[in-house]
């Protein structure tokens, strides 16, 4: 057997038990290498799952903040600038998306403080009058419906003022069955609450609404010769590129065709003209009406200005303001607008 000796302690070690020893380090080196690999590969594998867990908890904010707002509800917190009431009143519009839906999301406290003289709704989609307005602070109520489907379109009008005469329509059967005109005549003006209809998901009913324009356009006209007239309601269409968030990618979505705008230039421009109130006293103001629930339209200003008050320009001197309550919404996916105006 071959021997050596140590040089620091003079003992005598088997070149076999050195070698083994050596052989013991150099394994324990190798153990110690894979193990530091492996803890690596496991560090590196949790930076990876880490930052996957983080991408993916950005992905899921990101979507939290574009989830649709499917049932968002009318606040509570109004602030709205007081009138002269012997002097002055309001008139009210407003698109309820469905009376029944707009009911359980707050839209009484919305017509409590708002407190109009008349307001006109549309879209109730209701097939009889409900009992759900106060009569004791509207007396004067009317009606439309659609007598060609079921829960479709319909207008109404509260009144605290009782009107000369009511028309059920424009004398035309084919609009007048969907329920979408109501023509209150009071002393000084006649007020022709509207629900517009919409060209539809590719257009399939512009043709409709074409001819729908053309005839209202007339019966302005015929209107007129005795008294100006307060047209309210949601027109469905916005008639300028400022009228909407994104008009070079609306170009032939329902309601900012060329052929509806024109038509509504149209009318406007009768001799003598009719006048988009809101647009005359706030000439600059990018100020939307309607914001679908999709996206948080709402929150990104993401809109449309559907809804109007347009009067005859002998009518003018007795409109006071125009305003969108672009802060009222929930009740239902438009705001109200409310034209001020002179009582006399």
């Amino acid at each position: 057997m071959v021997t050596t000796r140590s040089s620091k302690n003079g003992k005598i070690t088997s070149f076999f038990e050195k070698k083994k020893t050596v052989e013991k380090e150099e394994i324990k080196e190798e153990e110690i290498g894979k193990t530091t690999n492996k803890k690596r590969k496991i560090d590196n594998n949790e930076t990876t799952s880490t930052n996957l867990i983080k991408k993916v908890k950005k992905t899921t904010t990101n979507k939290k903040e574009d989830k649709p707002l499917l049932n968002p509800v009318l606040g509570t917190d109004f602030d709205f600038e007081p009138i002269d009431t012997e002097k002055e009143m309001k008139i009210v519009s407003y698109n309820v998306g469905s009376l029944n839906a707009s009911l359980k999301k707050g839209f009484k406290n919305y017509l409590e403080a708002e407190n109009p003289d008349i307001i006109c709704i549309q879209e109730t989609k209701v097939n009889a009058p409900t009992h759900d307005i106060s009569r004791k602070d509207y007396p004067y109520q009317y009606w439309t419906f659609s007598t060609v489907k079921k829960g479709y379109s319909g207008c109404a009008v509260f009144s605290k003022i009782k009107p000369l005469s009511v028309e059920y329509g424009i004398g035309c059967a084919k609009f007048d069955d969907e329920g979408r005109n109501l023509v209150l005549e009071f002393e000084n003006y006649y007020l022709i609450a509207t629900y517009v209809p919409n060209a539809g998901n590719k257009l399939v009913r512009l043709d409709f609404k074409q001819e729908y324009s053309s005839t209202i356009e007339k019966f302005f006209k015929k209107l007129e010769e005795k008294k100006p007239i307060i047209w309210a309601g949601d027109l469905n269409v916005a008639h300028q590129k400022i009228d909407l968030a994104k008009p070079d990618s609306n170009l032939r979505s329902a309601g900012y065709t060329i052929e509806e705008r024109t038509d509504f230039t149209r009318i406007l421009s009768s001799n003598p003209p009719r006048i988009d109130t809101f647009r005359h006293f706030h000439p600059k103001d990018q100020i939307y009406s309607y914001f679908s629930y999709r996206f948080n339209c709402h929150v990104k200003n993401i809109g449309w200005r559907l809804d109007y008050f347009v009067v005859s320009e002998k009518l003018l001197p007795q409109i006071k303001d125009s305003l969108i309550r672009t802060k009222c919404y929930g009740a239902s996916d438009h705001v109200p607008i409310c034209l001020i105006m002179k009582k006399n």
